[in-house]
């Protein structure tokens, strides 16, 4: 182990046993004309739009990147100040230099956490993608760590930022169209098989996979997509790693539909129905589901759809033998919605098509007004990084927190749950018209794509009641769902337990 390892263990554990200085005097105070110095964590995916959205801010300076696949690394460093710029492929070496003031994570799911703990614990502030935690308790000690270490951490939901969607929660909140009556999310999104490995797969050279395992178990990849590889992408149908798109696209719309709500926790009960249908892969996160969240004020209804529109349709580049199920880009909508929000009213509903505009209607279908905006987050993250000014945040932690655990109870509800025939499923629900409409609408989507339920059922989640405020759950099933509300996690890649 090198010696930054050592320093950085060492700082750790002090941090997790609360000996740590305070934060404040680990980072640089930052000057009115300091360049805030960044590092981006995570490169294949979402961290090159960290990249592109960091360099049209002034006075951000990136001087570190860090992903543990040095191909990665070398694609992308020629993007970067020309290639003067730091690379790391382990986060623990990066976290222990004095020369980052702030941190954006782009790593997969299971990384989340513990890198944001980690890097509070080190000085850094902190800008962390959805969902910003893979399990229920280590988000909370995220939310922790950034109350203990007095740090900025903002979470990816950048729908929030946009100045159209928040005059329209506000309208809506003040009655404009009358009570709301269910709040809707959608991610209609084609998601083809990743095809089928009949064993464990070699992990590319340039991948040091201790490192990009982390937290989770130490296993072999059993995927291998021609498109994607052995590694990256696919872990996000792959509970060990992601949320299916529960956690990938759903957060996003789960975030927005509770933002209208106007509900700061958890719901009274969660119910997940859905699978993987449509073909046979190495996948083990729905493709096909319906979670409804009760809240006081509505129920959150949230639905996904990785099939197209009916089989056949011929896939736009894909892979013919990846789409065992027929398959192609053509996809359903809600009302004109394929990925969106649809917050239906007393008296007539506001839909989103796109991130950051809306438009309102009233019974008739008739246009009352629209809202448009722009993505201001990162910007937003760096103002309050520099100002303190924490109550400022679009994306506060606390509210990414609670809605990354919205993705997880669902997630919950299906793994405990049992496979059904569609009858079945439908007399257990038939006193909830809403999700029944829901599911019924979902039964006729996998029957366009030629699927028979009688031979691979949906899986009807257990029923979960919720204790909103200690997060976890009560009741009946409660043992079995608690389980899952965290993880076992492999040393040295322990997320820590902050008070």
């Amino acid at each position: 182990m090198s010696t930054s390892r050592r320093t950085f263990l060492k700082t750790s554990a002090l941090a997790a046993a609360g000996a740590v200085l305070p934060a404040r005097s680990w980072g640089r105070v930052l000057g009115a004309n300091d360049d805030l110095r960044v590092a981006v964590i995570g490169l294949n995916g979402r961290g090159q739009n960290h990249l592109q959205s960091l360099s049209r801010i002034q006075g951000v300076r990136v001087v570190a990147l860090c992903d543990p696949d040095t191909a990665v690394l070398d694609r992308v460093k020629g993007k970067v100040n020309g290639g003067d710029v730091k690379l790391y492929t382990d986060i623990r070496e990066l976290l222990n230099s004095k020369d980052v003031d702030a941190v954006t994570i782009a790593t997969p799911n299971h990384w989340h956490s513990l890198a944001g703990i980690w890097a509070m614990q080190n000085g850094k502030d902190v800008y962390v993608e959805k969902p910003v935690s893979h399990n229920v308790w280590e988000g909370r000690q995220l939310v922790n760590a950034a109350k203990k270490y007095n740090k900025v951490v903002q979470a990816g939901t950048q729908i929030r930022s946009g100045e159209g969607l928040r005059e329209a929660v506000q309208w809506i909140q003040a009655g404009n169209l009358g009570k709301i009556t269910a709040a809707r999310g959608f991610c209609y999104k084609r998601r083809d098989s990743i095809g089928k490995t009949t064993g464990p797969q070699p992990i590319p050279a340039t991948v040091n996979y201790d490192l990009w395992t982390g937290p989770a178990p130490l296993v072999p990849p059993h995927r291998n997509n021609p498109r994607n590889g052995p590694i990256h992408y696919d872990w996000h149908w792959v509970y060990l790693y992601g949320n299916g798109d529960v956690g990938n696209q759903g957060i996003h719309q789960m975030d927005v539909a509770r933002w209208f709500l106007g509900e700061s926790g958890l719901p009274r009960h969660t119910l997940s129905i859905g699978g993987r249908l449509g073909y046979i892969d190495d996948g083990d996160t729905p493709n096909t589901q319906v979670v409804i969240h009760d809240y006081a004020t509505a129920p959150l209804i949230f639905e996904v759809r990785g099939l197209p529109k009916k089989a056949g349709i011929a896939s736009a580049g894909g892979d013919p033998a990846l789409n065992q199920g027929g398959g192609g880009s053509g996809m359903d909508n809600y009302r004109g919605v394929d990925i969106g929000n649809v917050i239906d009213c007393e008296g007539g509903s506001l839909i989103t098509t796109q991130y950051f505009t809306a438009t309102a209607y009233d019974k008739a279908g008739k246009v009352v007004k629209e809202f448009k905006g722009t993505d201001r987050h990162m910007q937003n993250f760096v103002d309050v990084v520099r100002s303190r000014k924490t109550e400022e945040l679009y994306g506060p932690i606390e509210e990414g927190n609670t809605s990354s655990a919205l993705c997880h109870l669902g997630n919950i509800s299906h793994q405990i749950g049992s496979g059904m025939g569609p009858d079945k499923i439908a007399a257990n629900i038939k006193s909830d018209a809403k999700l029944s409409e829901a599911y019924g609408r979902m039964v006729e989507h996998l029957h366009a794509n030629n699927v028979d339920l009688n031979k691979t059922p949906l899986t009807l989640g257990l029923p979960l009641s919720v204790d909103a405020k200690n997060e976890r759950f009560i009741g009946a099933n409660a043992a079995r769902a608690n389980k899952l509300l965290t993880a076992e996690y492999r040393a040295p890649f322990t997320v820590p337990s902050i008070a």
